[in-house]
């Protein structure tokens, strides 16, 4: 159930803006307000079926998007990439003798990242 939230959540953060007015309200009620179908309708002034109807479409019209433009899948991965940096960043330093040759090492890794993070974005 938490990982269907959290779907839900990222996206809504990133196609959210796509939805109209009336197809934010019910979802955001039913997904982040956590309001029964019930309360959507008495609040919307519909039926429950249609609060029930809209929360469905609104979720196969956000999957839509993602299975479209894939922005959340990009995030996803820059997201490890980035985590890959900060992980590089944090490692201790070896002695003096190898430490060019890891600095080496760390500078290919980086690059190589910074590369598939410009891939990720296409």
């Amino acid at each position: 159930m938490k990982e269907k939230i959290y779907e839900q959540t990222l996206l809504y953060d990133f196609y959210g803006e796509l939805l109209n007015t009336h197809q934010r309200t019910v979802y955001e009620d039913a997904v982040f307000n956590d309001l029964s179908l019930s309360e959507i309708a008495l609040q919307c002034g519909i039926s429950r079926q249609a609060a029930h109807d809209m929360i469905k479409r609104v979720d196969a019209l956000l999957s839509g998007y993602e299975q479209k433009l894939r922005m959340i899948e990009r995030y996803k991965k820059i997201e490890k990439l980035t985590a890959d940096l900060k992980k590089i960043s944090a490692e201790e330093l070896p002695d003096p003798d190898s430490a060019l040759h890891t600095l080496k090492n760390d500078k290919n890794r980086v690059l190589r990242i910074a590369d598939d993070i410009m891939t990720a974005l296409y």
